[in-house]
Parts: C-alpha cells; structure tokens; sequence
C-alpha cells in the first residue's frame, strides 16, 4: 500500500470543514462541543456558517475541531508522536484502522480536562518564571 493510499483511510479524506462541523454538532451539539473545545465560536450564538467562517480563518482552532472529529467522534487511536506534529489532514491513518462508534461525552469530563490542562498550563508558567532568564538574550 503506498503513501497515497494510506492517506486516502484519513476520515478527513475529501470532506468539507462544514460537513466535519455539521456532523461534530449533530453528535454532540453546540454546549458540548464549547464544554470541551473551548472556541467562543460554539457558544456565542453559533451557526454552521458562522464557525466554519472563523476555523476557516484560525488555522490552530480548525487542527483542534478536525482533532476532536478524528479522535472523539470517529474515535480512531491517538497518532504517534511524528503523525501528531502533522495537520490532521495531512496524517496517515494505518491500515487496519477504522472509524469506531462516537465517544460517549459528558460536562463532567470535560470539566475534569479543562482542570487538567489548566493544572499544566499553570506548572508550564512557574517553570518559566522560575528558569533565570539571560538580560543579553544569549
């Protein structure tokens, strides 16, 4: 099987950013969806038109939806560390790997990995402010 092939098994493969968004709030809804992926675009009378317009403009929050639509609602295994540094349109679903049922989600678990996140933003901060910076920049 050569690389064209391989990237054809991407979920992503030939659909549109509106399709992966209908879809995403059609599983899940639009509080869920803002309940895990943080994107004011999902809570502040949101739209199909008016999200695909700003992930169609924010490069990082598009990579974040197409994340959780590849990861979440076809529920297909993480990528290794060198697939995950590509777009996750631009990654190579192996072969045997198939779309699964939706993950089941909740505002619990959401909840529970914005605390997480956060908890590792904050360390992430200390560490910085704890590391001496050089005044000459070298």
């Amino acid at each position: 099987m050569n690389n064209k092939e391989l990237y054809a098994s991407n979920p992503l493969t030939g659909v549109k950013l509106e399709q992966v968004v209908i879809e995403l709030v059609d599983q899940y809804g639009w509080e869920i969806l803002h309940a895990y992926l943080q994107l004011n675009c999902l809570k502040t009378n949101p739209s199909i038109e008016s999200t695909v317009k700003f992930l169609k403009k924010t490069v990082w929050a598009q990579e974040k939806v197409e994340n959780f639509y590849l990861y979440r609602l076809k529920n297909l295994p993480k990528p290794d560390d060198v697939q995950y540094e590509l777009p996750p349109r631009d990654r190579i679903i192996p072969e045997g790997q198939v779309p699964g049922t939706p993950c089941e989600l909740s505002f619990t678990d959401a909840k529970r990995i914005q605390a997480k996140k956060a908890a590792k933003d904050r360390a992430r901060t200390r560490k910085q402010r704890s590391t001496p910076q050089n005044p000459w920049g070298n």
